[in-house]
């Protein structure tokens, strides 16, 4: 019989019964624009260190920018490729050394700020220049900061209306433990149960949304929210890696119709597409992750053009 291993990409978050349980953000200070914390909302101020392959990281750099921050927070991105040292800065394709520190990897940062940390380094992180710490590595804090804190919600659009809130929590939760967390504990999973379960919450939730948003063009109406996002950067990464290297293939968002036009519907929004790195998202996995891919080879494929015309303008549905 051949041995078949049940250790886990992340053995310290890993269940006893094969399930991926990720840990918990450790660093959650906030900026406040009402001067509440030592964290004042000054331009320049900031820096975020981000990793385009990363589902997390790329929501806090997709706010960053539609809420106009590009010029006053500063952004470095990380090596797509990861070891056992932790995310590092390079000078390859799409990435960059660390202007700000000159740190050689991520891990410094965080050993900078709590000399006892023995977590996982992640992205995306908040650095302060002024008190050389992180100040929060939580993407759903990040996003709620550069929406509301760094900028007014007033003065332009409001990723978090205030009319839908509950609503909005109730279906981002629903989203991040069914879709974006779901297809972690999907491809992380050590034993057929968890995997399999895993997978049917997936793409229930998925048939689910494919309803929902045969009838609106976004989540809640016609304006897109928090939640399209955190959706969208699970979507974008669904047929070129999620799909074969995490097994999530019972079927590809292509057979989704209002779920592929919406995918492209975010997309064309100006400056997304230029957040999006398919050789940074596929080196990453099917590198880094050596357990489930252990020759590392990156599949040349799929094709995907998400350019053409979506047709979604035509839909409104409650707002």
């Amino acid at each position: 019989m051949v041995a078949v291993s049940t250790r886990g990409q992340f053995p310290n978050e890993q269940s006893s019964d094969g399930e991926f349980e990720r840990q918990e953000d450790a660093f959650r200070a906030w900026v406040r624009a009402d001067g509440s914390t030592p964290y004042p909302p000054t331009p320049g101020r900031y820096h975020l260190y981000v990793s385009l392959a990363c589902p997390w990281a790329h929501r806090s750099l997709i706010v960053r920018h539609l809420k106009g921050l590009d010029a006053s927070i500063g952004v470095t991105v990380v090596d797509p490729v990861r070891d056992e040292r932790g995310w590092a800065f390079g000078d390859g394709p799409g990435q960059a050394g660390d202007p700000v520190n000159g740190f050689r990897f991520l891990s410094e940062a965080y050993l900078a700020s709590d000399p006892g940390f023995r977590g996982r380094w992640t992205v995306p992180v908040l650095w302060d220049r002024q008190t050389r710490r992180i100040v929060n590595n939580s993407e759903d804090d990040l996003c709620r900061m550069f929406n509301s804190e760094f900028v007014p919600a007033s003065q332009s659009m409001d990723l978090f209306p205030p009319a839908i809130a509950a609503e909005q929590e109730a279906l981002s939760q629903l989203i991040y433990e069914r879709v974006n967390n779901g297809v972690y504990r999907a491809g992380f999973a050590t034993r057929q149960p968890a995997y399999e379960r895993a997978v049917r919450r997936v793409f229930a939730t998925l048939d689910e949304l494919e309803v929902r948003l045969s009838t609106r063009r976004y989540l809640f109406g016609p304006t897109p929210v928090e939640t399209d996002w955190r959706l969208f950067c699970t979507l974008v990464r669904f047929n070129a890696v999620y799909h074969g290297h995490f097994k999530c293939n019972l079927r590809s968002i292509a057979s989704y119709p209002h779920l592929q036009a919406y995918l492209m519907d975010l997309y064309q929004v100006p400056g997304i597409a230029a957040t999006v790195d398919f050789s940074h998202i596929k080196r990453h996995y099917y590198v880094t992750h050596t357990e489930i891919n252990p020759t590392r080879i990156v599949p040349l494929g799929p094709e995907l053009d998400l350019s053409r015309p979506h047709g979604r303008a035509r839909l409104t549905g409650p707002g």
